[in-house]
């Protein structure tokens, strides 16, 4: 399995190839020469939202987005937008943590849990990564499958395996960003829950880029290592690193804790941390050969 280097890969959580028996994540830039908007304010895809440039404004941004995404009557297209915005002020905040205790006091307290499930995942799959990217990764970046649909696999999977579905589907999250990232790790894992080759052929049944496949063989795999009675160890065992159990530990939590929360984890895109700082790489990016991060942002200006 793969996650996001972006993240890890940004999908802005893609995981480390590093621990992995069954896949990259990169971080947010510090954020403080941003300017401040509105999370209804729509920004380029391949730009980060802009965020303001104290720790404050950063808060009450975040706030915004968070409650619009808990709101079921937000329209999509600004569901959309606000998960955007609550992705990257999750990576900066998670990049200053001199700002934490000013910001804890900006959010309500009912928020005060997602805000630190969200800014410590984030610190978790940034410590996976040793090294900043010079080129891009030769990805294709596409639409996930309609929400409804994935929820009905995750369901389905929990029904058939025993494992909570906020788990498969945080995995789905981080190692994918939800199956936008369509492209094989380092390691040579594929598909949108990144299965290894062997391991596919143990647990796998189907199509391993199969969006319901590969989530039932996730579920089956986690179950044969121990889900749900012991999920650190099943986490653990789909890959091999501690900050990623971690990260998911915490990601599964807050959708736990409110459904809804999912909707925002759908809309979140792909981030890869370059030596330039937090690229976005939108939907519709499609090369298949590494590109230089300096010559892609040039183009795209």
């Amino acid at each position: 399995m793969v996650v996001l280097s972006i993240a890890a890969c940004g999908s802005d959580e893609v995981a480390s190839d590093a621990g992995r028996t069954v896949v990259s994540a990169p971080s947010p830039a510090s954020g403080a020469d941003q300017a401040s908007t509105t999370t209804t304010e729509a920004h380029p895809p391949d730009r980060p939202p802009e965020l303001a440039a104290e720790p404050s404004g950063v808060a009450a941004q975040l706030v915004e987005a968070e409650r619009a995404i808990r709101d079921v009557s937000t329209p999509d297209d600004e569901l959309a937008e606000a998960a955007r915005v609550q992705q990257y002020a999750y990576r900066v905040l998670a990049a200053n943590p001199e700002w934490d205790d000013e910001v804890r006091a900006a959010v309500p307290a009912d928020l005060h849990d997602p805000l630190h499930a969200n800014v410590e995942a984030r610190r978790e799959l940034r410590g996976m990564h040793t090294h900043l990217l010079e080129t891009l990764p030769a990805w294709q970046i596409v639409e996930p499958p309609p929400l409804d649909e994935l929820m009905a696999h995750y369901l389905a999977a929990e029904e058939e395996y025993g494992v909570p579905w906020e788990y498969l589907a945080a995995i789905h999250r981080v190692e994918t960003a939800i199956g936008r990232v369509d492209g094989v790790s380092v390691a040579g894992a594929q598909g949108p829950m990144q299965f290894m080759p062997a391991t596919w052929d143990t647990f796998g049944e189907g199509d391993v880029h199969d969006h319901g496949d590969a989530i039932m063989a996730a579920a089956r795999y986690l179950n044969h290592s121990g889900a749900p009675a012991d999920m650190g160890e099943a986490l653990f065992s789909y890959n091999r690193h501690h900050n990623y159990v971690r990260a998911i530990e915490h990601y599964a939590s807050v959708i736990r804790d409110d459904p809804t929360a999912f909707r925002g984890y759908y809309h979140w895109q792909v981030y890869v941390l370059t030596t330039e700082g937090d690229v976005v790489m939108p939907v519709g990016f499609d090369e298949d050969e590494r590109v230089p991060v300096e010559e892609y942002l040039a183009v795209s200006e």
